[in-house]
């Protein structure tokens, strides 16, 4: 077993339900499967052991967590990261100044379009902080024998001298996701046997054997690194409405050249490349509707190959539930951006319609069962359109603020409904890894997280509680589209539409 591995077991079982009062209720859903305490995430954090830079160079001697400016000139693994970055802010910027000619755009307030200051990124001033710990062992699907992922999630923080000497610290609208094999094939535990899964999983729902603590991580050890940036705030104009922009990057680690390389963002499509190539269209189609594929895409667990995806995502946020340009599927699917493009659409209800009944006829169809239902699935499959469902801020995963005097007044809940509500289907499929069995890796729509039949979540604003997305009759047809039939409200809340969409409403308390 990893070291690194073996410092998440300890975390877990440091961790013990050590949450404030305030954020209890998330605590329990979290445990096992994701570590948030904000106490504990600061003594992982400045005692060395999770910083980033000690993680992706464990021979170092550790002194003190690196700075940014140090980080990426001495760690020659993550060369590639700043000028990536940079080049997508540069097209960014480009397309702006296109789209909005008489909006100003730069770093500060005085501006109409505010951008990320990327000096932060390389700066003395700056580092990366532990923001939390995830067990991402539901996405094994992906690859089997690396049991999944565990995903070490980090947010870009300020250091400033005061006049007294003493540092202020402040985080910024940047995090960075070093995802890890959760087990190296090659591991062996101490009856020389490889390491399985379900002892991985049960050290994790058990707080396991935590005292081997103490060997270096392994470089097979290393899957990607995943950056989400906010790259820009844009008040209220004349012009649009209130926009956030972020960012989004993945760099697959390359183990022969020892360094993590720009890649294709997992079922990020990339919508215009498709839409302005007749073939490319034409095989997207015929791949994504072969009955193997639908069955996969249904489930949530499918992989969109490489030639039809995106190497960078830009995610607006707020955005609203009916069909817009702000949503990554605009424009594929019948009816969608008349006027805005040219050719037909990807998808026609026929080919939907067609598609659905004969996987339904063979008993492969668990969520999807309407056009609305496809078309949902699409936005939620990518990177983005997961990052605009019931986010906060555009991150999943914020973390609590343990750099605050008081970290419980300035970030109680760590993460999205989004993120909570999904930690009961990973948990059973935690409970089925240390048990044995096959889990079921499948999951519902995003607005919706899957219970499997737990009540836990019943009435909550995980579930069905206020601000839930539920169902609305169609005021057409005076029926529910039977892709959302179960999308209720708790007692005392009512389904009523948030904007003009006849299938998708919102949980709001009743008003006579």
């Amino acid at each position: 077993m990893s070291r690194a591995l073996r410092i998440l077991v300890l975390a877990a079982v440091l961790l013990g339900g050590a949450a404030s009062p305030s954020a209890a209720e998330t605590a329990q859903l979290l445990r096992g499967t994701a570590i948030t305490d904000p106490d504990l995430l600061r003594n992982l954090d400045q005692s060395g052991a999770l910083t980033l830079s000690h993680l992706l160079q464990p021979d170092r001697t550790f002194e003190a967590p690196l700075t940014n400016d140090l980080m990426f000139s001495r760690l020659p693994l993550l060369a590639s990261i700043p000028p990536a970055i940079d080049a997508e802010l540069d097209r960014y910027v480009a397309r702006q100044k296109a789209a909005y000619p008489t909006e100003t755009i730069g770093v500060g307030e005085g501006y109409d379009v505010q951008l990320f200051d990327r000096a932060n990124l390389t700066s003395a001033d700056t580092r990366f902080v532990l923001a939390g710990i995830v067990n991402r062992m539901d996405r094994a699907y992906v690859d089997e024998e690396s049991c999944g992922e565990i995903r070490l999630i980090y947010r870009l923080a300020r250091f400033d001298t005061k006049p007294d000497g003493g540092k202020t610290a402040a985080r910024l609208p940047m995090t960075l996701n070093l995802v890890m094999k959760a087990r190296d094939a090659r591991q062996t535990a101490g009856n020389g046997k490889p390491v399985s899964c379900a002892e991985i999983a049960r050290r994790w729902l058990d707080n396991g054997n935590w005292q081997e603590l103490i060997r270096g991580r392994d470089d097979a050890m290393l899957d990607r690194i995943e950056t989400n940036i906010q790259v820009s705030i844009a008040p209220k104009s004349a012009l649009h409405d209130f926009r956030s922009d972020y960012l989004l990057k993945v760099f697959k680690y390359n183990a022969a050249t020892k360094q993590f390389e720009e890649a294709a963002l997992e079922n990020q499509i990339d919508r215009d490349r498709i839409l302005a190539d007749d073939a490319l269209r034409r095989d997207f189609k015929a791949w994504l509707l072969a009955p193997e594929n639908l069955r996969e895409f249904d489930r949530g667990t499918v992989l969109i190959p490489e030639k039809f995806l995106a190497r960078a995502a830009v995610v607006p946020t707020p955005v609203g539930l009916d069909a817009s340009a702000l949503q990554p599927e605009f424009g594929m699917m019948q009816g969608e951006g008349k006027g805005e493009g040219s050719g037909d659409p990807v998808f026609t209800d026929n080919d939907v319609v067609g598609a659905l009944k004969q996987a339904a006829a063979r008993g492969e169809i668990q969520n999807i069962r309407s056009v609305a239902g496809f078309q949902r699935r699409l936005n939620d499959v990518t990177c983005a359109g997961c990052h605009q469902t019931r986010g906060i801020g555009g991150f999943h995963f914020p973390g609590v603020d343990w750099l605050a005097d008081k970290p419980s007044n300035s970030t109680i809940v760590p993460a999205s409904p989004h993120f909570v509500g999904d930690q009961l289907r990973r948990r059973d499929i935690l409970t089925a890894f240390a048990a044995g069995k096959r889990p079921d890796f499948s999951r519902g729509f995003a607005s919706r997280p899957q219970t499997r039949g737990s009540r836990e979540l019943a009435g909550s604003e995980y579930q069905d509680g206020w601000g839930a997305h539920c169902s609305l009759q169609d005021a057409g047809s005076g029926t529910r589209d039977e892709s959302f039939t179960s999308w209720s409200c708790a007692n005392g809340l009512t389904c009523q539409a948030a904007a003009a969409s006849r299938r998708i409403g919102m949980c709001f308390i009743k008003t006579r």
